[in-house]
C-alpha cells in the first residue's frame, strides 16, 4: 500500500524544506521528496557560496507577477525580520553587502543546515534521492509512484522550483503536474539572465569583453496580456546597477535585472554616465585642451571602452539604429580633437552616451539564467495558502509560481514566505 503522510512535499529547496518544517513541527506527518543526490544545491552555489537569503527591502514592489499584489500576504505574514529570528536562533551570522542584500558570514551551508534542523526537529521523513515517476488523486488524496515504493498523502506540495540551472538537476516538474491537474500556466521563460546579440550586429562591441561600469538601464513595454482581467498598461522598469560586456552580449547586475522586464522585440536603454551632464562636461572640455574626444571620454570610463565604443558609436546594436543624420553626427569623432569638434556633434555624442538603444535578439537561456520567470498563474491559487483553487490539498509554492523578484536575494525571500504560508495553511485544518 505504500506509506502515508499528512502532506507530501516534492522538492527538497529553499521553499521545500522551509513548507516542510513549519507543517511537521506544528504535528503532521510530512514526508519531504527530491530526486537530487545533494540537498538544496541552488542554497549552496548561490551568492558566490555565501548565500543572498534575503533583502532587508523585500517588498511586493521588487517582485514581477501578473498580479503584483498576489505575494503581499505572504510577505506580510512572513518578512524578512522573520527570517533573521530563525538565523538567530540557530546563531547563524550574517552582514549587509550592497541595497539591503544580507549574505552570511560563513557559507551557504549555515542556511542549508537551519533548514535541515527544522525539518529534523519535526520529524520530517526523508526519500532522497528518490524520483517521482507519476502522481495520481485518489479519494483521500494524492498518490505518488516514486522509484522507492509508492506514497500516498492527504496533500500535495510542488516545490521543485523552475527551469533554471538545468545541469543542476532543474526541471519542469512541478509545471507538468499543474498542468495535469488543469491549473493555468503563465509562459516560463529565462529571468536574471543575461541579454545576447546578433553576432553580426555585436561584432563592434565584442572586443570590449570583460568591461564593466555602471549605468542606469531602463525598459518600457506594454504590461503582459492576461485575458483582459487587468487591462494593458506602460510599464517602465529602471535599475542603477553595473552592467558586463561580454563576448555575446550584455551581464552583469544591471542586466539581470532588467532582463526579466524585457521581451523579444523589446529595446532597451541605457545611461552609460548616469548623473553626469556629459554635453556640458564635453563642451567645457574643448576650451584650452588638445585632448581627443576619446581621451576626454576615458577619464569617465575604461580607455578600452571610450575607444572601442566611440568607433562603433553611430551603430545601435539593432534594427531600427536611429535615422542617418545622427550617425553621421557620431562617425569619425574617436580620433577628433575635442577644441575642433563642432558643439553640435558633442552634444550629438551626448546623447548617444545618455540613451544608448539597444535591441536584444535573445537571453543566454536558463543554463545562465538565475530564475524562471512565469509559472504556475497566481489565479489559481489561494494567496495566503497557496493551495490550487480548483484542485483542493494541491498547493504550489516558490519559484514554480509566477512571482519573480529582483535579483538580490528577493527571490530566497519569496521562497521562505511562500514556504511558511503553505506549511501553516496545511495545519490549518
Amino acid at each position: 500500500m505504500g506509506d502515508r503522510f499528512d502532506a507530501a512535499v516534492v522538492g527538497a529547496g529553499a521553499a521545500g524544506m522551509m513548507a516542510a518544517a513549519v507543517a511537521a513541527r506544528r504535528g503532521l506527518r510530512v514526508v519531504l521528496i527530491d530526486h537530487a543526490e545533494r540537498l538544496a544545491e541552488k542554497i549552496r552555489i548561490s551568492g558566490g557560496g555565501r548565500c543572498n537569503f534575503t533583502n532587508l527591502g523585500a517588498s511586493p514592489a521588487q517582485f514581477l507577477s501578473r498580479n503584483p499584489d498576489f505575494c503581499r500576504s505572504a510577505l506580510r505574514a512572513y518578512g524578512p525580520g522573520d527570517f533573521l529570528d530563525l538565523l538567530r536562533a540557530h546563531r547563524v551570522s550574517w552582514h549587509e553587502k550592497h541595497r539591503g542584500q544580507l549574505f552570511c558570514d560563513d557559507s551557504s551551508e549555515s542556511i542549508i543546515q537551519v533548514l535541515r534542523r527544522e525539518c529534523e526537529a519535526g520529524g520530517v521523513r526523508w526519500r532522497m534521492p528518490c524520483a517521482v515517476r507519476a502522481v495520481g488523486r485518489e479519494a483521500d488524496g494524492f498518490r505518488l509512484d516514486t522509484v522507492t515504493g509508492p506514497i500516498r498523502a492527504a496533500r500535495l506540495v510542488l516545490a521543485t522550483g523552475g527551469m533554471a540551472i538545468p545541469q543542476m538537476g532543474a526541471t519542469d516538474f512541478s509545471l507538468r503536474i499543474a498542468r495535469q491537474f488543469g491549473l493555468r500556466i503563465v509562459e516560463p521563460r529565462p529571468a536574471l539572465v543575461p541579454l545576447t546579440f546578433d553576432p553580426d550586429q555585436w561584432r563592434p562591441y565584442a572586443a570590449l569583453a570583460g568591461v564593466s561600469l555602471e549605468v542606469r538601464l531602463s525598459h518600457e513595454a506594454a504590461a503582459p496580456e492576461d485575458g483582459g482581467k487587468r487591462p494593458r498598461r506602460p510599464v517602465r522598469a529602471e535599475f542603477l546597477e553595473d552592467l558586463l560586456f561580454t563576448h555575446r552580449g550584455l551581464s552583469g547586475p544591471g542586466i539581470l535585472q532588467i532582463s526579466s522586464h524585457w521581451r523579444p522585440g523589446d529595446p532597451i536603454r541605457i545611461d552609460l554616465s548616469p548623473g553626469r551632464d556629459m554635453a556640458e562636461a564635453l563642451v567645457a572640455a574643448k576650451t584650452g585642451g588638445r585632448q581627443t574626444v576619446a581621451a576626454a571620454l576615458a577619464q569617465v570610463w575604461p580607455r578600452r571602452l571610450a575607444e572601442a565604443w566611440l568607433g562603433a558609436a553611430g551603430q545601435a546594436a539593432g534594427p531600427e539604429a536611429g535615422d542617418a543624420r545622427d550617425r553621421r553626427e557620431l562617425e569619425g569623432l574617436a580620433g577628433l580633437r575635442l577644441a575642433d569638434a563642432p558643439d553640435r556633434r558633442l552634444r550629438a555624442l551626448a546623447g548617444h552616451i545618455h540613451g544608448w538603444t539597444l535591441w536584444p535578439t535573445g537571453t543566454a537561456g536558463y543554463k545562465k539564467a538565475e530564475v524562471m520567470s512565469g509559472g504556475v498563474d497566481t489565479d489559481e491559487l489561494d494567496q495566503r495558502s497557496l493551495e490550487s483553487r480548483r484542485c483542493p490539498g494541491l498547493h504550489v509554492i516558490g519559484e514554480a509560481v509566477d512571482v519573480t523578484g529582483w535579483l538580490g536575494g528577493y527571490n530566497f525571500q519569496w521562497a521562505w514566505s511562500s514556504g511558511v504560508a503553505c506549511g501553516r495553511a496545511l495545519t490549518a485544518d
